[in-house]
């Protein structure tokens, strides 16, 4: 008989809403479940009630996995809770960054680095959607061929930002188009919008996610290029990032330059990428046939497409990558790696009291 087991999960959030749909989607061995929030109150998750309770604690009692959305509550509210959960013997799986670049922390993506989930010591990290989708993709071709350098710019939907950003593109989107006659030069600042954004969204694009810090990057930047190096193992690898956000309500899309460390075929490339677990291709321009975030929202899979060499450069490759960051970028993957802790049989840990320090970056 299989074992069930009692997972909390807290926050309720955007990723927190999809971490309970994809729990019930996945069929998670679940014995009981508690989902814990800054306040208590009853929501509804296609059609099904679940009752939040204010998070305490106590409230992580008995709990063998908790699942951190990351998305609910001040930023790093899993320092304070996770060592709690963790110090009550259950396995913590944080999508925020708080732990992420924590040497004594694993960062997991189960197509890519399973393995890693071994060595935790009650807690593992979720890493960041936009990254967890580029190393998807990049993963096989890594280990056939190598790769020297990585150039990624990426188009991030506003569900990255939370359920606020969602609601200030749509606000923004109504506030414009209330406008009559609709006046364009009117419409590049929008009044009376609730900013979760530092720029207006709709109809436009900004490069800035998260922070300016080292080399005028930002943090989000620094985070693809970190955390593919802990991942991936190759801390060699050179990696440039440039983070868009655009006017899409969810479906992150990359595009990805590489630079192999020995030639390889576009033929090959996209053989490979079809015969590799978690991706699916969709690659024929000439049929107009190429991942869009309209398309990909709520699917499981890292979608590739646009896949060609680069004329100039003998061992270039562009890849085009969309993926649903609710769901591979964060929900999914941070219930894959539960069932990666199940099926290693390491619920159980031995716990060494270490203390986690947060990440410089």
């Amino acid at each position: 008989m299989m074992k069930k087991y009692n997972v909390v999960v807290v926050g309720v959030g955007a990723v927190g809403v999809e971490m309970l749909r994809v729990l019930r989607q996945r069929k998670f061995p679940l014995n009981q479940l508690k989902v814990l929030a800054r306040s208590s109150r009853d929501i509804f998750v296609d059609g099904e009630k679940y009752t939040v309770k204010e998070i305490k604690p106590e409230e992580f009692e008995n709990c063998e996995i908790a699942l951190f959305a990351g998305t609910e509550g001040e930023k790093g509210a899993a320092v304070t809770y996770a060592p709690e959960a963790v110090k009550r013997g259950a396995v913590v799986i944080d999508n925020g960054a708080d732990f992420r670049m924590n040497p004594g922390v694993p960062l997991v993506v189960p197509e890519v680095n399973p393995e890693d989930v071994k060595w935790h010591r009650g807690i593992i990290a979720n890493p960041n959607c936009s990254t967890i989708q580029m190393v998807v993709a990049l993963w096989p071709i890594y280990k056939r061929v190598g790769i020297e350098r990585i150039i990624v710019t990426t188009f991030q939907a506003a569900s990255g930002a939370g359920k606020g950003a969602v609601q200030q593109l749509m606000e923004e989107i109504r506030a414009i188009f209330s406008q009559k006659p609709f006046d364009a030069a009117a419409s590049l600042e929008v009044k009376g919008v609730d900013r979760v954004l530092p720029q207006q969204l709709a109809f436009n694009l900004f490069p800035h996610i998260g922070t300016f810090g080292e080399c005028d990057y930002t943090m989000e930047e620094w985070k693809l290029v970190k955390e593919t190096h802990k991942i991936m193992h190759d801390d060699k690898i050179k990696i440039s990032a440039t983070t868009v956000r655009v006017p899409v309500r969810t479906g992150h899309a990359e595009a990805i330059y590489i630079e192999t460390k020995e030639l390889i075929s576009v033929e090959e490339v996209r053989k490979i990428l079809e015969n590799s677990p978690g991706i699916k291709v969709m690659d024929n321009p000439k049929d107009n046939l190429y991942p869009l975030p309209k398309d990909v929202e709520g699917k499981d899979e890292v979608f590739v497409g646009r896949i060609r060499n680069d004329p100039f450069v003998k061992n270039g490759l562009w890849l085009w990558v969309v993926a649903d960051n609710l769901r591979k970028g964060a929900a999914l993957n941070a219930v894959q790696i539960a069932e990666l802790v199940i099926k290693n049989s390491n619920i159980k840990y031995q716990n060494d009291n270490a203390k986690y320090k947060n990440p410089k970056c």
